[in-house]
């Protein structure tokens, strides 16, 4: 259970902060991409709620 929640996170945090790296918006106005943190983190804890699913 604990693996699979700790695997739940990393794997939300990286794609979060892949979103957030790579997808910037022109205008800067975007708050989930404008930050690579920001998105990680938002990514840590849809990872962390998914890996609660059975």
């Amino acid at each position: 259970m604990i693996l699979r929640i700790v695997i739940g996170i990393l794997i939300g945090g990286l794609t979060g902060f892949a979103v957030g790296y790579f997808g910037k918006c022109a205008s800067g106005t975007c708050p989930l991409t404008s930050n690579p943190l920001i998105s990680a983190s938002i990514g840590a804890v849809i990872g962390f709620l998914a890996a609660q699913i059975k």
